[in-house]
């Protein structure tokens, strides 16, 4: 009796639980044709505003809900910081330098930030926004009927690339809403591409592995790190 391999069962079975099947164009299309984006947002100081400052902050936020006729889904992603990009920095730094007390300085200072993160088990959080928009049953149904009915394969193809683009364009406009909305909020968000979406999506499906960060030495907002 022949023998499959093992670990391509464990990867097919695995694969079962990811409703992902595939990411092009900055966008996710799940196992149902959804198409889902992600904005990446940033952060506000909430609790050093003054109490007027929060009610018009929370006040925004409300109206920016009562906008939208679809729904979001905010979470945040806390994970173990990683400094081994900082530290690669600070070796290149005192390979650089030829001031021998300088050298020692830097020295003592690397050994220092990696015992500290070490024993405070220092963490990062992001905070991600998901916008979805489910195409209507109807253009699933030409898409079929186009699958079965049309004149070749070229076409067929053609008709699969318009009708991802014109559902592309729709989720888009539903993103630049969340956008503007939360801008009024002082939240500020952008879009994160294809790479950025496998990343994430690696972190997310493998949380106890330590992986580089989403940017390594520029947030995605221009504040370096």
């Amino acid at each position: 009796m022949a023998v499959g391999n093992p670990n391509a069962k464990k990867s097919a079975a695995a694969q079962e639980f990811v409703p992902v099947k595939e990411v092009r164009g900055g966008v996710m299309v799940l196992k149902d044709n959804t198409l889902v984006g992600v904005l990446l947002a940033s952060s506000i100081n909430f609790a050093l505003k003054s109490q007027d400052e929060q009610m018009g902050t929370l006040t925004q936020f409300q109206s920016f809900l009562n906008s939208i006729d679809f729904p979001i889904q905010i979470f945040a992603q806390s994970r173990k910081l990683d400094i081994r990009p900082y530290v690669s920095l600070l070796d290149e730094r005192l390979k650089a330098q030829t001031d021998e007390l300088m050298k020692i300085q830097i020295r003592e200072y690397i050994e220092f930030v990696k015992d500290f993160t070490e024993r405070a088990n220092i963490m990062s959080k992001r905070f991600f926004v998901v916008v979805t928009y489910s195409p209507p049953i109807l253009n699933m149904k030409q898409d079929l009927e186009s699958r079965f009915l049309g004149a070749g394969d070229l076409s067929i193809e053609k008709t699969k690339v318009a009708g991802f683009e014109e559902h592309r364009t729709q989720l888009e406009q539903r993103m630049s809403a969340v956008e503007q909305g939360l801008s009024r909020t002082g939240v500020r968000t952008i879009p994160l591409g294809t790479e950025e979406i496998i990343e994430l999506l690696y972190k997310q499906f493998n949380p106890g592995e330590s992986e580089k960060p989403i940017v390594q030495n520029e947030d995605m907002f221009g504040k370096p790190l």
